[in-house]
């Protein structure tokens, strides 16, 4: 049994969900299936606030009309919340309970669970989102069916899915150091760079933010180091004109998560 059948065989269980759609692979992969296998009784909901990129909510709304199924958009508070843009190690924590405040009265009215698109490779990260989701009782069928993101991607690719190949893309809160406030002008000037620095030709790339937002540090595939070193001046411009007053290139090359190595520096925090 493939992994896909796999995924529809569990998915096959629910009477109906609402998925939490991004419209990144995992979720992308998870909202066709429930919708091939569920029909009406699948609803796609994406979370929008400041830390949704404007262009990944287009293309999230997009992929849902092409492949018809069921999707709105709700509004999400976290960044009101003084314990999410504390930003400490649980940020994650805070998230996912914004989202479930606003995905649980659309479940309960469709008498659904709420499905989240975590795959097994997931599961390793520091991820406190998904204590969040074991709290509410949430549900991850691609972990259920045991799929692995190589095999949410072949999935993917099987169905023909635009998003098989898509790049990891994060909230844009992920790219602040932790320790550092998470506020909607850091995020919009994370956003504006990656954006333009995207337009250089560098598809695959985060810009972290470190010193308060002053300071802007580019990752990139290691095979792209040289190439960006190269165009230094125009990568300066790009983050310079989103705001920041220091670029600097990551001689480590991109690395998701790579924010987790200063978790050991914070203060020892407990999710509730």
């Amino acid at each position: 049994m493939t992994g896909l059948d796999r995924l529809r065989a569990r998915v096959g269980t629910e009477e109906a969900l609402v998925v939490a759609f991004s419209g990144g692979v995992d979720s992308a992969l998870l909202a066709v299936v429930a919708h091939q296998v569920l029909g009406s009784r699948m609803l796609a909901v994406t979370a929008v606030s400041p830390s949704l990129a404007a262009e990944e909510r287009k293309q999230a709304k997009r992929f849902a009309r092409e492949h018809g199924f069921a999707h709105v958009e709700v509004c999400t508070d976290e960044a009101d919340r003084p314990e999410y843009a504390a930003n400490d190690g649980n940020r994650c924590y805070h998230c996912k309970s914004a989202l479930f405040d606003a995905l649980e009265p659309l479940a309960a009215a469709m008498g659904a669970n709420i499905a989240l698109g975590t795959n097994v490779d997931d599961l390793g990260d520091h991820r406190p989102g998904q204590h969040a989701a074991a709290q509410r009782g949430a549900v991850a069928p691609m972990v259920e069916a045991g799929l692995t993101k190589a095999e949410v991607r072949e999935a993917s690719a099987a169905l023909g899915l635009s998003t098989a190949d898509k790049p990891a893309a994060a909230c844009l809160a992920s790219r602040v150091a932790y320790g550092d406030p998470v506020t909607p002008e850091v995020l919009a000037r994370v956003e504006k760079a990656e954006a333009a620095i995207h337009e250089l030709g560098f598809p695959v790339c985060r810009v972290r933010a470190h010193g308060q937002g002053t300071v802007a540090r580019l990752e990139v595939p290691a095979e792209d180091i040289d190439r960006a070193a190269a165009r230094h001046a125009e990568l300066d411009a790009a983050g310079r004109d989103a705001g920041f007053e220091f670029c600097a290139l990551d001689m480590a090359g991109f690395q998701s998560g790579r924010m987790n190595v200063l978790l050991p520096l914070l203060p020892a925090r407990t999710a509730s």
